[in-house]
């Protein structure tokens, strides 16, 4: 390209592994893009205070220093890329690059060069290793002559699947010249002050901020989050998450719409783990009207050096922005506001769902983004094409109140939104042709939603629903069930479905209808009248029916309770408690979906219970029955069926 180089395959190196992506150098400085999407590094030319070419194993190392204190070091590049590149800088950030040898002798004795917050040591001209102070939680001093040196735990995938660096000790000879000591305080103790002045120790003792009882959506719980000066941690009452700011990419505040609750997301790379769950967002949830009051734990000094004009000493607002405002100050992460995008309800987003769980689309100026779960963001420069869908095509029940929105992405992997009611049609419609993206199923116009889209959902509005004809034609035709109070069913008519699903749904004409009923009718007529009105020589008989089918032994064994119910009362609480607006009805729509879409190992240990209980339930049955005097009646032989 013109202006600059681009390298595809270039690693950032640190101390958890190194991370495959794009590296950019061009005039105005240095950029690079994790593999796949994610994090992002751009650094304009004139923070940049140092470079620094190293051969190392099978490549070259960049390092670029920056004037906060931060070095970067880019791995991958090849021995004629070195050349290119360090004209290219002399010639737009007047620096030129310094080289740097790889001591690969293992030697562990030599001398300690602290530049910034970076820590290298050194085999006499040759450099072995290189951390950064940044890095450190916790350093002390060993007797008279070692220093040692531990660091941040993270909770992040990345340092769980790397080999991780967790202490570093050092011995410090009190004929040490470089640091020079005394009888009180010797070379070790000088070399251990040095490096207090620069780590970020003890903010794992005190959080500069902490916050009790917060929802979490994902994962889900409620947990204490407290806010140190290098990193967050979420304290739960079975979880404990421990994430570095230098994982966290950005943060979103999403208030949801016609509801008195504010998502807050903080958008992590690499993730946290729970179990085999990767959680690349937490999803916090606030109540929007909440009011808080709060006083950092920090110095004057420390606001004014480390954080002037991005903290404050105390905060008083609503809840979740005090809680954005200190993350961002102490993260340096941006934050991301709902877009100009408005719904017909003037909301920021549109009611949807993704993969049978309904939530809310965030139509963004970069992206989309659907919350509470699964949190799925997708940028727009990921998109390949967009298309919107009738729902239901094809003459399902409903197909004209929603539409879906399927967006497929460069690598192939799709996502389909489902159930967005169809008057936020034409505002999603404009507010994607306005982002340019590419929609598939435009009209022959091609420049707005009067074209095929359009169309096939405009085409519903005077179309008959075949569901609500049939709820209408069976409320239409159903008798009254007064002359039908005596009635008694045989064995043979137990369990039969009854006529009425027959009908619904039906596009007969009224005639038809009639002919219906009065064949039901015959039907009817066709029994014997005793079944109606039994004589006086049956009531005795029919009573006796009665009295069996309603009498009830008080000591009869408790009937098995299916896996289902056992899932039920373990999840209804938990989906209660993230989803309050949700009604009974819905809770319970929502409970069967997710255990239709649970695989059987998810779903055995409910199984398991189902069984101790249907064990349980013979015994104490066979007990029942050798104690009982009278046989047991037939039909709690069924129970276990349940």
């Amino acid at each position: 390209m013109t202006d600059g180089h681009l390298f595809s395959n270039i690693s950032l190196g640190g101390r958890v592994g190194n991370n495959p992506g794009q590296f950019r150098l061009h005039s105005g400085g240095v950029a690079w893009k994790k593999q796949g999407g994610g994090k992002t590094i751009d650094v304009d030319k004139a923070d940049i205070i140092s470079m620094a070419w190293m051969k190392i194993p099978r490549s070259y190392q960049l390092s670029v220093g920056t004037k906060e204190g931060i070095r970067y070091m880019f791995k991958g590049f090849r021995e004629q890329d070195v050349s290119n590149l360090t004209n290219f800088m002399q010639k737009n950030t007047g620096i030129t690059p310094e080289e740097k040898q790889l001591s690969v002798s293992g030697h562990n004795w030599g001398a300690v060069d602290i530049n910034g917050n970076m820590l290298s040591f050194n085999v006499g001209s040759k450099e072995a290793f290189e951390v950064s102070l940044a890095d450190v939680s916790q350093t002390q001093l060993q007797g008279k002559t070692d220093v040692v040196l531990e660091f941040h735990v993270d909770d992040t995938t990345g340092a769980n699947e790397k080999d991780s660096l967790m202490d570093l000790s050092f011995h410090v000879p009190t004929s040490n010249t470089q640091f020079i000591g005394d009888e009180e305080r010797p070379s070790a103790h000088i070399f251990w002050q040095k490096i207090l002045a620069i780590a970020d120790v003890g903010s794992s003792e005190e959080a500069v901020a902490a916050f009790e009882g917060i929802g979490i959506l994902t994962p889900r719980g409620r947990y204490t989050v407290e806010l140190h000066m290098s990193f967050l941690r979420l304290q739960g009452q079975a979880n404990d998450f421990k994430i570095q700011y230098s994982s966290i990419l950005r943060l979103f505040v999403l208030p949801k719409s016609n509801n008195p609750h504010t998502f807050l997301v903080i958008t992590l790379d690499p993730p946290i783990r729970k179990g085999q769950t990767l959680y690349p967002h937490i999803v916090i949830q606030f109540m929007t009207e909440a009011v808080l009051t709060t006083e950092l734990s920090l110095s004057e000094e420390v606001l004014a050096e480390k954080y002037k004009d991005r903290l404050q000493s105390s905060y008083n607002g609503l809840e979740h922005e005090v809680f954005s405002k200190i993350l961002r100050g102490l993260s340096g992460a941006k934050v991301t506001r709902p877009s100009t995008f408005r719904s017909c309800q003037d909301g920021y987003a549109v009611k949807s769902s993704l993969k049978a769980e309904d939530g809310l689309l965030y139509p963004l100026e970069k992206g989309f983004f659907f919350l509470p779960k699964p949190p799925t963001l997708i940028l727009h420069e990921e998109i390949e094409y967009v298309e919107f869908e009738r729902h239901g095509a094809g003459g399902a029940s409903m197909s004209s109140q929603y539409f879906d929105l399927l967006v497929k992405l460069k690598n192939d992997q799709e996502h389909l939104f489902r159930n967005i009611q169809r008057n936020e049609y034409h505002n999603l419609f404009n507010f994607v042709s306005a982002k340019n993206l590419k929609i598939m199923n435009l009209g022959e116009d091609g420049l707005d939603g009067s074209g095929a889209v359009a169309a096939a959902l405009q085409s519903t509005i005077d179309d008959p629903d075949p569901y609500l004809n049939g709820i209408k034609n069976q409320a239409g035709d159903e008798e009254s069930d007064e002359e039908d109070e005596d009635f008694v069913a045989d064995k043979d008519d137990s369990g039969s479905p009854s006529d009425d699903s027959e009908e619904e749904g039906s596009d007969a004409s009224l005639s038809g209808g009639e002919k219906e009923k009065s064949s039901k009718k015959e039907v009817s007529s066709s029994k014997p009248p005793a079944k109606r009105k039994p004589k006086s020589g049956d009531v005795e008989g029919s009573e006796k029916k009665k009295a069996k089918k309603k009498k009830k032994d008080p000591n009869a064994p408790k009937r098995a309770i299916a896996p289902f119910m056992y899932f039920s009362k373990t999840e209804r609480v938990n989906l209660k408690n993230s989803n309050p607006e949700l009604g009974v009805t819905d809770i319970a729509k929502k409970l069967g979906e997710k255990w239709q879409k649970m695989s059987a190992e998810e779903r055995q240990p409910y199984v398991e219970q189902s069984l101790v209980d249907k064990k349980r339930y013979a015994e104490e049955t066979a007990l029942y029955r050798g104690a009982a005097a009278a046989p047991v009646d037939v039909d709690s032989g069924d129970d276990l069926s349940d």
